[in-house]
């Protein structure tokens, strides 16, 4: 029997001829990213083990970009914290405020993230490296704290379900629609600890942005990892960001899946997901006219120059809503840099929106943009949890950049196709 892409990474790096659903292997680790976050838990706990150096500097990425720039004192004092261990375990891959972004945007853009690599994060959504057709998973704490140890971990092989996504994408249906739509298919446990592997027409027709959304959101799903099979536009895209070396691994025709979804993409529509879980998902014809009070344009999961771009076709002319307060906030330095060059952040600013650094802070509501009590956002996020982005008596929706910029200006939720 055949083996899935996933299967093989895993068997590759706990250097086994083949490995099964079920099997527990020990693997070496290709890369472990870190972020503000959790790294000075990380940090303590290796002391307690009594760590005196990580089994390789230049596998570790550790990233400011949750709290970031600082917005208050404790969080200063964390990512001081952070510095000093990076110093002091001579990690030199140490993104500063100004210098990088948001993790799952940057990590990939440096290319230290290449096909058939096993990277750990220290964050959930480090799926979104599966778009490379890598094995990327989030861990917790401890885990992470022991594999920039040992630079090896366990792990439990999952099984895999795939999906197969097919027919023609209608005008404005992005990589952001069609997960949500799959996560309204499948549900938030629909493939807990499984591998989610996307394949079909559609998938190879996506540009890499939407296919990093695609395996952002992979995680809502319960899923262990997110992948897509390496093809020409990965290599194009890592011919742009990397020269490390790398094996385009495929899974087998015969490859055995717990599961394989297949669906038809032609009749999709802008999807939207209610409060408060990413998959109450609706087609947008249910939440049109839904009064918001903020929108937020940004993200690991939506906050590429391609989605900026999106937003900026519907905002460029247009004012934002007298009742509504637009946040955009890209995800890097450099599409930063891209949307300053390209009239965006012009397009922005003339509409009224706040546009802002790199940060994580309004996605799970630490700072830039933090909800009041009974307030709405429409956000560009992956998650809409009870007080994710703010006061437990908030209400997020989530959405691609075309519903959320035209529901910006219209001041409730509107559909970009009728604009």
């Amino acid at each position: 029997m055949g083996k899935t892409l996933t299967e093989k990474i895993l068997a590759r790096a706990s250097i086994r001829d083949s490995v099964e659903p079920g099997d527990i292997v020990e693997a070496d680790i290709d890369l472990v990213m870190g972020t503000d976050v959790m790294m000075p838990l990380s940090f303590e706990i290796m002391g307690h083990i009594g760590t005196d150096s990580v089994f390789d500097p230049d596998k570790v990425v550790i990233v400011l970009d949750h709290f970031a720039p600082a917005p208050n004192i404790k969080a200063a004092g964390q990512a001081k914290l952070i510095r000093e261990c990076c110093r002091r375990f001579k990690i030199n891959n140490l993104i500063e405020v100004g210098k990088g972004g948001v993790c799952h945007t940057i990590v990939p853009d440096m290319g230290m993230v290449t096909p058939g690599d096993l990277v750990v994060g220290s964050d959930s959504h480090t799926t979104t490296y599966g778009a490379l057709g890598a094995l990327s998973t989030g861990l917790g704490s401890t885990d992470i704290a022991v594999a920039l140890t040992l630079g090896r971990l366990w792990f439990k092989v999952p099984p895999t379900i795939k999906v197969i996504l097919e027919g023609k994408l209608p005008p404005l249906i992005t990589g952001k629609d069609l997960i949500l739509y799959v996560l309204g298919l499948i549900g938030a446990d629909g493939a807990r600890y499984k591998s989610l592997e996307f394949s079909g027409g559609v998938v190879a027709r996506l540009d890499m942005d939407d296919r990093f959304t695609i395996c952002n959101m992979g995680v809502e799903a319960g899923a262990k990892n997110a992948i897509i099979e390496p093809d020409q536009k990965t290599v194009e895209y890592l011919q742009r960001v990397s020269s490390r070396p790398y094996s385009l691994l495929k899974s087998d025709v015969n490859a055995s899946y717990e599961k394989v979804i297949e669906i038809d993409c032609t009749d999709v529509e802008p999807q939207v997901a209610f409060p408060h879980s990413p998959d109450n998902v609706y087609p947008i014809s249910r939440a049109k006219g839904i009064r918001i009070d903020q929108v937020y344009i940004g993200s690991c999961t939506n906050g590429r120059i391609s989605d900026l771009r999106m937003a900026a076709r519907f905002l460029k002319g247009a004012k934002v809503h007298p009742d509504v307060r637009l946040i955009v906030t890209p995800a890097s330095q450099q599409v930063y840099l891209q949307a300053v060059r390209e009239g965006l952040a012009e397009v922005f600013v003339k509409a009224g929106a706040a546009f802002n650094t790199p940060s994580c802070g309004a996605c799970f509501g630490g700072h830039f943009g933090v909800m009041a009590e009974g307030e709405t956002c429409l956000s560009t996020t992956n998650r809409n949890f009870r007080g994710r982005m703010g006061s437990k008596e908030s209400s997020v929706y989530l959405a691609s950049p075309a519903v959320a910029a035209v529901s910006a200006v219209m001041g409730h939720i509107a559909d970009p196709r009728e604009v």
